[in-house]
């Protein structure tokens, strides 16, 4: 009995990739010279350019329609139209560039028309965010964090039954590879009685995965677990870059604030909904004990297929590390597996109120680390809150970051019979 070969494009550099094949075809928005900001779609190292695709009139029906909206500076207006519309606009992409496609030799002579070098085009936010949520979701982490400060009860009584959620600030979400700059704030030094003023001394990442909404909702009307998935446009990596000495003063009793508020940073490319199709999981089991979710907040199918297997790493690259050649240092390799509650759960808990949600809206997930060490998304996890040093390769040590310290974000989603695809990256320099 044979067994079909995954299909392959004529872009060949996307054969193999280890990212963006054929099968993934995120979205997003670029930038090259002489060129304002449009949307594009990853293949290989290369951007197709829809733009450059629809005057060749390369799309009909409501393909066109999905394109004219996704070539735009923004993808607002694509997320908005929903899943239908997101699917025929993928189903054309993969005829199109398919090695078997029928314009295969017409695309190929249209050259870097249609085609760009990604290494030759700046990246930019895939959309104008109105709305940034920062979940909490990874139980691992809100274990580890709470034994910090509860070593007999780490975990507060809301936890098993609330996602719980703060409102983070849009303004200051940043694209993959802008510099971060140390913030300054209040914070309240062992032993002492009043605080002070400087720096954060304290300075962490957080590996988390970015949830983007497609279609919104009426204010005061509830998104329905049982349709939370129609809602969900794509996601992305994010880094909840968090100042972990101005945090422990300030979260009490109202959560993150300037802590959190001055970087948040993405990967530029949305990994669609249908491509991470594949890679969809049950929801793990709650551990013996656990309540069983609020009705609201309960859908079979959800628990049967609304979690994603995405395998995520964390890097570090010091300066003197890049200085010396060395290869960045893993800190980190986690699974989205470790989401106490779902993506739909997040949705619907949200929107509960009546809280209106609009395309763009951007979640983070919280830190998605896992219960061994070697899968802690934080330093605050992986040297207990600053009483051990992270050592690298280097000879150098880390209780947590410092100037020059660039820290990196991976993900790849792998399984038997399907092609592995990847998020790109998630980059960040930290400035002073």
């Amino acid at each position: 009995m044979s067994t079909s070969q995954p299909a392959r494009s004529w872009v060949t550099c996307a054969n193999d990739h280890p990212d963006f094949a054929l099968q993934n075809l995120p979205f997003g928005v670029f930038s090259r010279q002489g060129l304002a900001k449009r949307g594009g779609v990853a293949i290989g190292d290369c951007i197709f350019d829809l733009q450059a695709a629809l005057d060749a009139s390369l799309f009909n029906g409501v393909a066109r329609l999905a394109a004219e909206a996704a070539c735009r500076g923004q993808l607002n207006d694509f997320f908005a139209l929903g899943p239908s519309s997101r699917q025929a606009l993928r189903s054309e992409l993969l005829h199109l560039l398919d090695e078997a496609s029928p314009q295969r030799e017409r695309l190929q002579a249209m050259g870097s028309t249609l085609l760009v070098a990604q290494s030759e085009c700046q990246m930019h936010l895939p959309a104008q965010v109105g709305d940034y949520t920062d979940f909490y979701v990874g139980i691992h982490h809100a274990m580890n964090v709470g034994k910090l400060f509860r070593p007999d009860n780490p975990l507060l009584p809301n936890y098993k039954y609330v996602p719980i959620a703060y409102h983070g600030r849009a303004s200051t979400l940043c694209v993959s590879g802008t510099a971060v700059k140390r913030p300054g704030g209040q914070t309240l030094a062992p032993g002492a009685e009043v605080p002070s003023f400087g720096p954060s001394k304290r300075l962490d990442y957080e590996l988390e995965v970015g949830v983007w909404m497609g279609p919104g909702n009426e204010a005061g009307e509830p998104i329905d677990i049982g349709q939370a998935h129609e809602h969900i446009a794509g996601f992305c990596l994010l880094n909840d870059w968090s100042a972990r000495d101005l945090q422990a003063w300030e979260y009490q009793p109202l959560g993150p604030f300037l802590s959190k508020s001055f970087a948040t940073s993405i990967s530029p490319w949305v990994v669609t909904a249908e491509a991470l199709a594949p890679f969809r999981s049950p929801q793990p089991k709650r551990p013996e004990g656990d309540p069983r979710p609020l009705d609201y907040l309960f859908d079979e199918r959800d628990q049967q297929q609304g979690a994603l297997d995405i395998e995520l790493e964390v890097l570090l690259l010091t300066a003197q590390m890049k200085d010396h050649g060395l290869a960045p240092q893993r800190l980190a390799l986690s699974n989205t597996l470790n989401m106490y509650w779902t993506v739909a759960q997040m949705v619907t808990h949200h929107s509960v109120n009546g809280c209106k949600l609009q395309p763009g809206d951007l979640f983070g997930t919280g830190t998605l680390s896992g219960p061994q060490a070697g899968q802690f998304g934080s330093l605050l996890e992986m040297t207990e809150g600053g009483k051990h040093a992270v050592e690298l390769p280097s000879g150098e040590t880390r209780k947590f970051l410092e100037a020059g310290d660039e820290v990196i974000l991976k993900a790849r989603c792998r399984r038997g019979g399907q092609v592995s695809i990847g998020f790109g990256e998630c980059r960040g320099v930290v400035v002073g």
